[in-house]
């Protein structure tokens, strides 16, 4: 069995060299009054149907920045951050609306007024505010208000079954980037309402968990008790392409109650099985591959195999204008690469079982000084077993270094090892004291800040005629695309819906 140094020692210059990188970030549009805005996606930023950067999420309220995926980790910085100008210089103009830079939601609507995302009258964009619809009505529309970072990443010359096992150590380890980055130890009291919790009341204007690190990742956050009976293998794509299909086809009768239509013939959700598509499933980390119009995406993976993986738990930094820094994700560059160099043994339904505990643990307690977690059945402290994690990576930092001709990822790990050390410098902690030093402990009162701080620093940045240019010419296309989508559509969508939804499409 090779050891990592040997395998570090075997991946030329020009592998380490085409690692990509790309961002995807979700963002609520807000009101400066820290209440969700109600508007629909302005016409202004394109079609979120077909923007290849600008987009919608769950809802109208929550727009969706990508960008390409890049060989430089500053090269994927300056594309994010360019487009964030663009939406911000355009949600300057209505009602002087700006982006909510926490990953929980700003103050919210009653449940049914969170708007639904709108993708115009073509069939894939039905189907896919059906989908949304289905949502609400499986997990409510609180829930899907949440925003995160997708990190996606790729390296040449990786198999599926590399990847494969990429994922499994990814999901044994991914309580050190919670401890590291998450960054949502509190929510304001109106996303709790209504559900059971476990949060502490720090003033009216927030609940918390004193050593929490990230909630959206705990049992408040993207959770669901019907997806709890899934227990998905990730030792093949045979065996997780096989899970997901039955969830796909699997009846589930919660659901099967709510029907497909209402009796008024309007849609309530795609249809009755455990999920609707494959996009429902939830997970830290998924194994993804581009797809071809019209294409479900397990068919895609199942043909084509893996491509890259999306990265999925990452917070957004309500300390960065953009809500990521290049050091971290050069530390998430080292950190996949360590989890695809090292062994990888097959994981067990004990393990699984595990994974779940640790997260949840230490999406809640992480910074509790002596917390321990579950390794093979055994129980270690959490600081200890992350340190072992983070010592492992140096050789991979220093392999990208040489790489790059930089002192850059060594840093990032250093810092990590840094924070690690004193948890006092994680974004959690930090979010904790400057709401109690700055903001009377108001959750709203903070994230309206940063979220000004962020606005402003981005629109005081220069802006050329020729990023203006470049941005109106691509929200001129986007519509174009979509007028073209719609009128080329022949079938009607419950057709379209019976085809879309078969079994055949899986592949």
């Amino acid at each position: 069995m090779s050891t990592l140094q040997e395998k570090i020692d075997a991946h030329p210059v020009e592998r380490l060299a085409g690692i990509r990188r790309g961002i995807e970030k979700e963002g609520l549009r807000v009101l400066p009054s820290g209440d969700l805005a109600l508007t629909p996606h302005p016409l202004a930023l394109g079609s979120a149907l077909t923007h290849p950067h600008i987009t919608t999420d769950y809802s109208e309220s929550q727009i969706e920045l990508i960008t390409g995926p890049h060989h430089g980790v500053q090269d994927c910085l300056d594309e994010l951050t360019e487009v964030h100008q663009f939406v911000l210089r355009t949600l300057r103009e209505p009602g002087d609306e700006r982006l909510w830079v926490s990953s929980m939601p700003c103050r919210l609507p009653t449940d049914e007024t969170i708007p639904l995302a709108r993708y115009g009258s073509s069939n894939i964009g039905r189907t896919k505010s059906v989908y949304r619809m289905g949502l609400g009505h499986r997990y409510g529309r609180r829930m899907q208000t949440i925003c995160g970072i997708h990190y996606n990443w790729s390296m040449p010359g990786v198999t599926s079954e590399q990847y494969f096992g990429l994922i499994r150590n990814f999901r044994r380890q991914a309580f050190v980037l919670l401890y590291l980055f998450g960054a949502s130890p509190a929510l304001g009291p109106c996303f709790a309402q209504g559900r059971p919790h476990a949060l502490q009341r720090l003033s009216e204007q927030a609940l918390y968990l004193p050593h929490a690190t990230s909630l959206r990742m705990g049992s408040l956050g993207y959770q669901s008790d019907a997806q709890a009976t899934l227990a998905v293998s990730y030792n093949s794509l045979q065996g997780y392409a096989d899970s997901l299909h039955e969830a796909l086809m699997r009846p589930y009768p919660a659901y099967e109650a709510v029907g497909v239509r209402n009796p008024g013939g309007d849609y309530n959700q795609l249809g009755t099985s455990l999920l609707q598509i494959e996009n429902e499933f939830y997970g830290t980390i998924r194994p993804k591959r581009v797809i071809q119009p019209g294409e479900r995406p397990l068919h895609a993976l199942r043909e084509r195999g893996v491509e890259y993986v999306e990265v999925r738990l990452m917070d957004l930094d309500p300390f960065v204008s953009v809500g990521i820094t290049a050091e971290t994700m050069r530390l998430l560059d080292v950190f996949l690469l360590h989890c695809l160099l090292s062994d990888s043994p097959p994981d067990t339904p004990q393990e699984i079982t595990e994974i779940k505990y640790n997260q949840h643990l230490t999406a809640a307690r992480g910074r509790e000084p002596g917390l321990r977690l579950l390794r093979q059945g055994r129980s270690v402290p959490l600081v200890d077993w992350a340190a072992q994690v983070l010592a492992e990576c140096a050789p991979l930092a220093a392999a990208l270094d040489a790489t790059h001709h930089s002192r850059d990822y060594s840093t990032a790990l250093a810092q990590a090892r840094s924070t690690l050390a004193d948890a006092t410098q994680t974004p959690s902690a930090r979010v904790l004291a400057q709401m109690a030093e700055q903001h009377d402990n108001s959750f709203t009162g903070f994230t309206q800040h940063q979220s000004a701080l962020a606005r402003d620093a981005l629109l005081a940045q220069p802006w050329s005629a020729a990023q203006q240019a470049r941005s109106m010419a691509e929200v001129e296309a986007s519509l174009a695309a979509q007028k073209a989508i719609e009128g080329a559509d022949t079938l009607d969508f419950e057709v379209w819906r019976q085809q879309y939804m078969a079994a055949q499409g899986l592949g």
